[in-house]
């Protein structure tokens, strides 16, 4: 009997020595792997962040002014978010010509790309094809159809910008009159929503104004110049134009002063002040208007880092080194629009 008892000790004493070996080794084994598991995914998230992304911003053009102090804030955001930034952009303004360049970027393996689109349909296949590519499409300045991208940078609200120009034109011809549009590309979204606003504005609030022609530019000072004194001597009438490229207000305030209509007729729209200062200074143009465009090369590389990172942009956000900004829908915008005149214009450098 009592060799049975000892037996029976002897046996559960190894079953749970056993069993204890058992779960002490499961237990090590679990904790192992959850160590190991929560190691890779901090190295992944190391790598991520430490990874020197590539971002691509392709302007409209190459060479005029406005995208050349865009470049600037690029390269100032790249410095402070230690990304790659490559600032490229067709010679002119040319759908195809910029869909060559966004090629070229697919074939140079960018994290992103980031286009001012000359067309809001045209590129749409090529940024497909980058997209296919897991490369990151969002747009700036002038935005795409919106199943080609992620979302539009923009600095300040269509509407605002388009009723604005009107107000400004309006409040120096007296509310009367009849006025022309030189706009950029007539294909591009952002000219095509300005001049929706302009006309909007016009038939809300200013009965005795009428706008008689809208003709493209294809941001070139010599093509606005020419379109300008076109106008003007087809039209004696003409009291006002506003100009939707940065290139069409000063080409529009050098034919208006070379054929003597100063003070008839009047220049407004979106340039630099830069371009604007000595025509503002003469009262050819009373008032210029833009934003910074600094700010936006420097929000859109933000944006677009963010978006690499897995971030998308949020209302209300705050900014460093921009400030709030507003998204509504898929589109980031920020601010109000600048107005330069007399008393102001030397108090800006761009």
């Amino acid at each position: 009997m009592l060799k049975k008892i000892a037996c029976t000790i002897i046996l559960i004493l190894f079953v749970t020595d056993f069993i204890a070996e058992f779960m002490s080794s499961s237990k090590y084994q679990t904790v192992y792997m959850n160590t190991v598991k929560e190691d890779r995914i901090k190295q992944k998230q190391q790598d991520v962040q430490s990874k020197e992304y590539t971002i691509a911003i392709v302007s409209k053009l190459e060479s005029i002014p406005y995208f050349k102090s865009a470049e600037e804030g690029t390269k100032e955001a790249a410095k402070d978010l230690g990304v790659k930034v490559i600032f490229t952009g067709p010679s002119i303004e040319d759908p195809d010509k910029q869909a060559n360049v966004i090629l070229e970027l697919i074939s140079r393996q960018v994290d992103a790309i980031v286009v001012s689109a000359n067309d809001p349909f045209k590129l749409l296949p090529v940024l497909q094809e980058a997209r296919e590519h897991n490369i990151k499409v969002i747009t700036w300045d002038s935005d795409l159809d919106p199943t080609g991208r992620e979302f539009l940078v923009n600095i300040v609200d269509p509407q605002i910008v388009g009723r604005h120009l009107m107000d400004a034109l309006a409040s120096n011809s007296h509310e009367t009159g009849e006025f022309a549009i030189i706009a950029g590309s007539l294909a591009a979204a952002n000219s095509n929503e300005w001049i929706k606003w302009i006309k909007k504005q016009m038939i809300e609030n200013y009965p005795h104004m009428k706008l008689v022609d809208i003709v493209p530019s294809n941001d070139n000072l010599e093509t606005a110049y020419a379109a300008t004194k076109h106008i003007l001597e087809k039209d004696p009438n003409l009291s006002g134009i506003i100009g939707l490229s940065v290139v069409a207000p000063p080409a529009a305030a050098q034919a208006v002063a070379e054929l003597g209509k100063k003070g008839k007729v009047k220049v407004v729209g979106l340039s630099t002040p830069n371009l604007m200062r000595t025509y503002i200074k003469e009262d050819v143009s009373p008032v210029i208007t833009l934003w910074s465009p600094q700010k936006l090369g420097y929000l859109t590389v933000v944006l677009a880092k963010n978006l690499l990172d897995g971030k998308y942009p949020y209302d209300r956000q705050v900014i460093a080194n921009v400030g709030n900004i507003g998204v509504k829908n898929d589109i980031v915008h920020i601010g109000e629009p600048i107005d330069f005149t007399k008393e102001n214009v030397d108090q800006y450098d761009f």
